[in-house]
């Protein structure tokens, strides 16, 4: 799978790179796994803030709103009843729900095969030599962005970050970088670009691919 190749200048490359067939031509069979694996990582990203009070919590009622009998009314013991308004909430969370969602490596690996190559189907992505900021300001990493006709959300993905290319980069609207081994279901379906390094792509395939081809033992006794 050839695919369009820049230079760190941004200029078009004479020979475009080729994408591994087993990360970028998978062919998506299971879309529900997709669908777990983008839903997990939102649930682990999921900040547990919400609280609210029980009726030990709210202040006041300690004293009882009328006499236990003799008025015709309900029995009560404190205006902080559940039922009451202003009282105390039922059942409501209490900072200690667990979201988290685990997705074990072997089908977390899968998934972002199955996102790289609906990605790659889409024609969104590009590959690059090398993503070079090295004063790490933002209107040079916008004219190389523009020069390589990158538009929307865009994913860079580099073989490590740096300090100078998060700077030049973080404070682009819908523009992200993220470390080869960092990529997620997540940022690569809501990616409308998606920029790889020449280093990044090797890193991508040799995680998401390992090699595993059993070394041939020679049998006892010689070849027969």
């Amino acid at each position: 799978m050839a695919v369009a190749t820049y230079t760190k200048t941004g200029t078009k490359a004479t020979s475009a790179a080729k994408l591994d067939k087993n990360v970028f031509g998978v062919v998506v069979s299971n879309h529900e796994l997709l669908k777990s694996a983008y839903v997990a990582y939102q649930a682990n990203g999921r900040q547990n803030l919400a609280r609210t009070k029980t009726r030990g919590l709210v202040s006041g009622g300690g004293k009882k709103p009328w006499k236990q009998k003799g008025t015709g009314r309900a029995r009560f013991g404190s205006s902080r009843n559940p039922i009451w308004r202003g009282g105390g909430i039922a059942f409501g969370p209490t900072g200690n729900e667990n979201y988290r969602d685990k997705l074990n490596v072997k089908s977390k690996r899968r998934a972002i095969t199955q996102a790289l190559s609906v990605a790659a189907d889409a024609d969104k992505i590009k590959i690059i030599e090398a993503l070079v900021s090295s004063e790490g300001k933002t209107k040079d990493m916008v004219k190389f962005l523009s020069k390589i006709e990158a538009t929307g959300t865009i994913l860079c993905v580099v073989s490590q970050k740096d300090t100078a290319e998060e700077r030049s980069i973080q404070n682009i609207a819908k523009a992200k970088i993220v470390s080869a081994k960092y990529l997620n279901v997540f940022d690569i379906l809501n990616a409308d670009t998606i920029i790889i390094t020449q280093k990044a792509l090797t890193i991508i395939s040799e995680w998401l691919v390992p090699n595993m081809k059993a070394t041939a033992k020679p049998t006892e006794g010689g070849a027969l």
